[in-house]
């Protein structure tokens, strides 16, 4: 029984209505963290702007397919996310490491949902060209670039550091869902009004979050001071982020997945009008799919609570992510399809969830920005290069060969990452909460507790 039904039991205090409902849902873990005003805030206001951008991700997508039925388009739409994040993404890490960040987020928010605004507006009027919607989503790639680990940074800062660890997962859990559930809603709002609707509800998501943002206050700044220009301190980052044993490696992990199977996401539109025949509507059955798998999943999550054993829940979801994937593109049964992707979204929201954990519990602070930027990147980025090979490829061979082979090679690559996988979790797991420096971040927990 969780403590607080257990003190209502013996009459000691009353319970809070929220915890109530956690618990009865199997979800106790998550109280301590919900249970502070400022994340509360945080949480609800991000969630709302994470759907919304990958509302218009989506959104962007099927109307470059209705202007050009092009799957090369396809790629070439989804390189702008590729452009903008990596070149400014490392960047902007080492930015948010530098700067009070509650503030930098309140700003970006506002940026965000002007570029929204703007993007809704040209569609309503009939404005919009492909060349355009290359543009504006080139722009928005350098929007999330910054907005990224100024976000992912912040989360620390608004709770104890002995709650920390929920309030992690938590945010894991809202970030990793939303790359799901935002398609899901972009596909029932192109499917019943236009893809007008997606951008503007795309610009509304970033009012309510900085909305939220100006009633959070910081409990610490984390900000680091430094004599080193930008340029150096990202250098530095990577070069943190490369050495070291745990984080290293569970970065490479997430770029194959990346590349290999969350490219997959942006050709949904071209697999639900020329594979299944379904149009609109079948984007948005696909896009549901993937979002009640990645919902599942994280609930799942959410009740595992303990971060013990997550390197090896990663590596396992890698392999059952890349077969679901499989499954799905050599399909011409829509439903079989459907099902493969609600599998498929299981896992890499698990994947997804239990690697952005673990990177944060790993990593120094002074560091985190920087890291977390590259996990941005990667996340938001990376998957580009994935549509763009695929897209391209499938000007030739149609769209089911590409994503296939590619699910199979991102299967190939948990050969590696399962010989590893002792290593890599006695790196991260033996890293005291909040990081570690230098070696000490990759320390034995067990040699670290003999020498205590």
């Amino acid at each position: 029984m969780y403590p607080a039904a257990l003190a209502q039991k013996k009459g000691e205090i009353p319970v809070n209505p929220l915890e109530t409902i956690l618990a009865r849902l199997g979800l106790g873990n998550a109280i301590g963290a919900l249970g502070s005003v400022n994340y509360r805030r945080y949480v609800i206001g991000n969630g709302v702007s994470q759907c919304g951008t990958w509302m218009q991700k989506v959104a962007v997508g099927w109307l470059a397919w209705q202007l050009t039925h092009s799957g090369a388009w396809l790629g070439v739409l989804a390189t702008a996310d590729l452009a903008g994040n990596t070149l400014l993404g490392p960047i902007a890490g080492a930015v948010a490491d530098r700067t009070e960040r509650l503030r930098m987020a309140r700003i970006v928010q506002l940026v965000a949902a002007t570029q929204g605004t703007a993007l809704a507006i040209l569609t309503m009027l009939g404005l919009v060209n492909i060349w355009v919607l290359f543009a504006m989503a080139l722009f928005q790639s350098f929007i999330n670039a910054v907005d990224g680990p100024t976000r992912l940074s912040l989360v620390p800062t608004l709770v104890e550091r002995s709650i920390l660890s929920s309030a992690l997962a938590i945010n894991s859990v809202v970030f990793n869902m939303a790359r799901f559930v935002g398609p899901l809603l972009a596909g029932i709002a192109i499917a019943r009004v236009g893809v007008a609707l997606a951008f503007a509800l795309n610009a509304a998501s970033y009012i309510w979050f900085f909305v939220n943002l100006l009633r959070v206050n910081a409990m610490r700044d984390e900000t680091t001071r430094s004599e080193r220009g930008l340029l150096r301190s990202t250098v530095e980052g990577v070069g943190y982020a490369a050495r070291h044993p745990g984080i290293g490696p569970m970065l490479m992990l997430l770029i194959v997945t990346a590349i290999g199977l969350r490219g997959t996401m942006d050709l949904l539109p071209g697999f639900a009008d020329a594979v299944f025949g379904r149009g609109a509507e079948g984007l948005a059955w696909l896009t549901a799919s993937v979002g009640l798998g990645a919902m599942a999943g994280g609930t799942w999550m959410i009740k595992r609570g303990t971060g013990r054993g997550l390197p090896g829940l990663v590596v396992f979801n890698l392999l059952m992510s890349a077969l679901a994937m499989a499954a799905f593109a050599a399909t011409h049964w829509f439903w079989v399809g459907v099902a493969g992707l609600a599998c498929a979204g299981f896992a890499m929201v698990v994947t997804g969830i239990g690697s952005q954990t673990l990177l944060q519990m790993a990593v120094e602070p002074s560091m985190r920005g920087r890291v977390l930027s590259l996990y941005g990147v990667i996340f938001r980025a990376i998957p580009a290069l994935g549509t763009l090979l695929m897209g391209l490829a499938s000007t030739y061979v149609g769209l089911q060969w590409p994503v296939i082979t590619m699910a199979v090679l991102t299967a190939g690559y948990w050969i590696w990452a399962h010989a590893s996988q002792a290593r890599v979790t006695e790196a991260l797991e033996g890293a005291p909460a909040g990081g570690s420096a230098g070696a000490g971040a990759a320390e034995p927990a067990a040699k670290r507790k003999a020498a205590e």
